[in-house]
């Protein structure tokens, strides 16, 4: 065999070795074995998924959607949001995935709906199935409001939503704050200038009356409800609570007034007394048309000038009249 073709054996003996072990090396087998490749956690867990390589050494951990599941760089995965994400390990020639489903927040109340009067509360409580914290929020302020940890307080009537929320959970309860019912204790009254009646009322929420008369001039009435009849005529007293009123009519009787003498007959510097009957008891004013002639005063005449004069008793717009002659 010549020196060339010695040389030329070699050389391809050679790079037949080459070849097999280039071809032994890119064929060498390459993984990454997860611990977990399914996963169902909720919101607010926190597992790790262990990594076992061929090369011995950590993977790089990466999420899909780090809004649902998060994941560092030692294989700790987090549950933030309902929905499914994919964690992926990698090495530089292998990677495995984990899918990861995050199911949503469970959230129910002890109520879905309640009636309340004006003033009252109620405890609203809810459970969840990770222990999320709840808030709360009320969609008509005006006629319940609802504190942080759920107390509800009802305010006016109407109705009004309630609604829990855990994490991307609502559940809701709606509010109805009732109407009261207000009933007063007598719906009509009859009576005579400063005759006096209170009135009572009761009130299923419990709140205090609001008292209003539609006349001042007639009927008077202070916060207790007790009535003062002013002058003849009529008015309405009402007690309102929340928008509901209960009303008495009042009607203050325009009195009988007479007097036991209409004519009279005195001497100057001389007395006598008239006297006045008045259906109501009161006692009536005195008024002389004349003073210069006679005087009045608690029914008593004193004549004063020759001359007439008219003697008036005047109660509630009503007058009765004796006329005087004054003689000397």
């Amino acid at each position: 065999m010549s020196h060339f073709k010695k040389i030329l054996i070699c050389f391809l003996l050679t790079v037949s070795c080459l070849s097999q072990t280039a071809v032994h090396a890119s064929t060498e087998f390459a993984y990454v074995s997860l611990s977990h490749y399914n996963a169902t956690s909720k919101i607010g867990d926190e597992f790790y998924i262990i990594a076992l390589t061929s090369n011995g050494k950590k993977p790089t951990w990466k999420s899909s959607n780090s809004k649902v599941a998060s994941v560092n760089t030692y294989g700790k995965v987090t549950a933030k949001s309902s929905g499914t994400a994919t964690i992926t390990a990698k090495i530089r020639n292998a990677e495995a995935n984990c899918k990861i489903t995050v199911s949503k927040t469970e959230l129910n109340l002890n109520k879905t709906s309640l009636s309340l009067e004006h003033g009252e509360t109620f405890q609203l409580q809810g459970t969840t199935s990770n222990h999320s914290t709840i808030s709360w929020k009320s969609s008509k302020r005006s006629v319940a409001t609802v504190s942080e940890d759920g107390l509800i307080t009802a305010c006016k009537p109407g109705e009004a939503i309630i609604t829990a929320k855990a994490n991307d959970t609502k559940t809701s309860c709606r509010i109805t704050v009732k109407k009261p019912s207000v009933r007063i204790s007598l719906t009509a009254l009859s009576l005579y200038r400063k005759e006096q009646r209170r009135l009572s009322v009761s009130v299923s929420s419990n709140l205090t009356p609001v008292w209003r008369t539609s006349k001042k001039s007639v009927v008077e009435v202070n916060e207790r409800g007790m009535i003062t009849a002013v002058k003849h005529g009529t008015a309405v007293v009402s007690a309102t609570v929340d928008g509901v009123s209960a009303k008495c009519y009042v009607t203050v009787k325009q009195p009988a007034l007479k007097l036991n003498k209409s004519n009279l007959t005195l001497k100057a510097g001389s007395y006598s007394e008239i006297q006045a009957e008045v259906s109501s008891g009161n006692s009536p004013q005195w008024r002389s048309s004349n003073t210069a002639i006679a005087t009045v005063s608690n029914g008593t005449i004193t004549a004063i000038s020759k001359g007439k004069v008219s003697i008036y008793a005047i109660e509630d717009g009503i007058k009765a009249k004796c006329s005087v002659t004054v003689i000397e």
